[in-house]
C-alpha cells in the first residue's frame, strides 16, 4: 500500500483540480463569438460608437433640412417707448417733446435655397402697427405678399460644393461605425484569449505542483532507501516551492485578466463565467485579391479619398470666388398698402417693387487674389499627394493581413500536434523517472516542454483569431459567409 500511496495522491489531487474547474454551479460558459456580441452591444465602447453614429446621423438631416423650404415667423411684440424727444418745428426751431409710441411687426417667410446657383426665393407677408398714445392714433402698414429673389453672381456655391460633399461624410460615418465594431472585436478577441492563456497557465501551475508534490514524496521515500541523492531531492523540493509561486501568480493573473474581460463586455460582477478554447476556425483560405477588392469597395477609405479632393477642389473655387469680381442681384415684386384698420391693407393694396445689382472688383490688392488661389491649389496638390500615399498604405495594409491569416492558420494545426506530443512525452518521462531510469534534469526538461507547447498553442489560436478580426475590420466582409458586413441603415429624414 505503501508503495503505490504516490501514485494515489496524484490521481486525487488531479481529480479534485479537474472537479473545481469544471463542475461550478451557476458558472456561465462563454464562447469567443458570444463574448464579441455582448462587447458589441452593451460595453462602454459599443455605446460610444453608436452615440457617435447618431451624432453623424442628426448632422446629416440638419444639413438635408437646409436644401428644403423653410418657413419662419418673425417680429416684435411690443416695442414701447416712453421718451422726450428733440421734435423740429415749422420754423426751424426745436423743442423737446413728451413722446409714447409702440411699434408692432410681424411677419411670415417661406424660402427655398436653389443649390445650382447658390441664390435662394421666397415669399413673404408682413404687418406692422403703430400705436401713438399720446395723440391716441393708430396706423396699420403692411404687405399682404412679396415675391422675391436673392442671388449671388460669380461667388463661390457654398449650397452646391455642399451637396456634393455631405452626402459622401454621411456614408463615410456609416462605414466608420462598421469598423468601429469590428474593432470591438478584434479587443474582445484580445481580452478574451488574455484570459483564457492566464486560465492555462493557471491549470498548468496547478498540475505542475500536484505532480511536483508527488514526485517529491517519491524521491523522500527512494532517499531513506539511498536510491537517490540529497541534491535531487532538494531539487524536487525547490520544483515543488516554485510550483506554489508559480500558481500563486498565476491565480492573481486569471483574476486580473477576468477582471478586464468583464468589464469591457459589461457583465456583472457576480457573474461566473469560463471560456471555451476556440480549437475549430474557419476552412477558408482568403485571397488577396477578394479581399483587397472587398476592401476597396467597402470600407470608408474609398469615400473619404473622394470627399477630401472635393472639399480641395470646393477650396480652390472659394478662392477664386471671394477674391475676383462678385455682384449680387436683388429683387422683389409685391403689394403693399396702409391704413387706419387692420383691414385697410388688404383693400386695394398698390404694387411695390424693388431691384438691386450690387458688386465688389479688387482694382489693386497687391498680389492677394493670386496667392490665396496658389495656396489653394498647391493643397490640392498635397491632398493628391498624401491620397496616393495612403492608398498604397493601406493595399499593403490588407495583403499584409491576408497574409498573415492564411500563415497563422497553417501554423495552428503544427503548434496543436506539438502541445499533444509534448504532453505525452511529459507523461512518458514521468513514468520513467519513477522507476529510476532518468534523471531530474531529463524531467524537468520535458516539464518545460509540455508547458511550453500548450502556451504556444494558445497563443497561435490567439494570433489567428485577431488576425481573422482584423482582417475583416480591413475589409468589411465577412469571408465565411462570402459576403459584406453591413449594419441597419438608420431611417433618413
Amino acid at each position: 500500500m505503501k508503495k503505490h500511496y504516490p501514485y494515489c495522491l496524484l490521481f486525487v489531487v488531479f481529480a479534485l483540480h479537474c472537479v473545481q474547474s469544471i463542475a461550478q454551479p451557476g458558472t456561465r460558459q462563454l464562447s469567443l463569438q458570444e463574448v464579441i456580441a455582448l462587447a458589441q452591444a452593451q460595453s462602454t465602447e459599443a455605446l460610444q460608437v453608436e452615440t457617435t453614429r447618431e451624432n453623424s446621423y442628426w448632422k446629416w438631416r440638419s444639413v438635408k433640412s437646409e436644401y428644403r423650404p423653410q418657413l419662419s415667423l418673425e417680429g416684435t411684440l411690443p416695442d414701447f417707448s416712453r421718451t422726450i424727444t428733440p421734435v423740429t418745428q415749422p420754423d426751424g426751431t426745436t423743442e423737446f417733446k413728451p413722446v409714447s409710441i409702440n411699434n408692432t411687426d410681424l411677419g411670415l417667410t417661406l424660402s427655398q435655397v436653389i443649390s445650382p446657383t447658390g441664390g435662394k426665393v421666397f415669399v413673404t407677408s408682413l404687418m406692422q402697427r403703430f400705436d401713438d398714445f399720446d395723440r391716441d392714433q393708430t396706423r396699420y402698414n403692411g404687405n399682404p405678399a412679396i415675391i422675391g429673389l436673392e442671388q449671388p453672381l460669380f461667388a463661390y456655391n457654398a449650397l452646391s460644393w455642399n451637396k456634393k460633399i455631405e452626402p459622401l461624410r454621411y456614408e463615410e460615418a456609416q462605414k466608420q461605425y462598421v469598423e468601429d465594431r469590428e474593432s470591438i472585436a478584434v479587443k474582445a478577441t484580445g481580452l478574451y484569449f488574455d484570459l483564457l492563456l492566464a486560465q492555462a497557465n493557471q491549470s498548468i501551475a496547478a498540475k505542475n505542483l500536484a505532480n511536483n508534490d508527488t514526485l517529491y514524496q517519491v524521491a523522500q521515500e527512494k532517499y531513506n532507501l539511498g536510491r537517490l541523492s540529497k541534491n535531487d531531492l532538494l531539487q524536487l523540493r525547490l520544483a515543488v516551492l516554485n510550483s506554489d509561486l508559480a500558481l500563486a501568480q498565476a491565480d492573481l493573473d486569471a483574476q486580473t485578466a477576468a477582471l478586464a474581460l468583464r468589464n469591457y463586455i459589461g457583465l456583472k460582477a457576480d457573474t461566473q463565467f469560463s471560456l471555451h478554447v476556440p480549437e475549430s476556425i474557419p476552412e477558408t483560405t482568403v485571397a488577396a485579391a477578394v479581399a483587397l477588392a472587398e476592401a476597396k469597395k467597402n470600407r470608408k477609405e474609398s469615400i473619404n479619398f473622394r470627399r477630401r479632393m472635393l472639399e480641395a477642389e470646393s477650396l480652390i473655387a472659394k478662392a477664386r470666388g471671394d477674391n475676383g469680381f462678385n455682384a449680387s442681384l436683388f429683387a422683389t415684386f409685391g403689394l403693399t398698402n396702409q391704413g387706419v384698420a387692420f383691414s385697410d391693407i388688404y383693400d386695394r393694396p398698390d404694387n411695390q417693387q424693388r431691384a438691386r445689382i450690387g458688386f465688389t472688383m479688387p482694382i489693386l490688392d497687391w498680389g492677394r487674389q493670386r496667392s490665396v488661389t496658389k495656396v489653394a491649389q498647391l493643397n490640392q496638390k498635397l491632398v493628391e499627394y498624401t491620397i496616393s500615399q495612403e492608398e498604397t498604405n493601406f493595399e499593403q495594409a490588407v495583403l499584409t493581413q491576408v497574409n498573415q491569416y492564411n500563415t497563422l492558420k497553417t501554423r495552428i494545426s503544427t503548434t496543436a500536434e506539438a502541445d499533444a506530443i509534448a504532453a505525452e512525452r511529459y507523461e512518458i518521462a514521468k513514468n520513467t523517472f519513477l522507476i529510476g531510469r532518468i534523471s531530474i534534469t531529463e524531467l524537468n526538461i520535458a516539464l518545460a516542454e509540455k508547458d511550453q507547447a500548450r502556451r504556444a498553442y494558445i497563443a497561435s489560436l490567439s494570433e489567428f483569431w485577431e488576425a481573422h478580426y482584423t482582417l475583416r475590420q480591413l475589409t468589411l466582409y465577412d469571408f465565411e459567409k462570402q459576403e459584406p458586413i453591413v449594419v441597419e441603415v438608420q431611417e433618413e429624414l
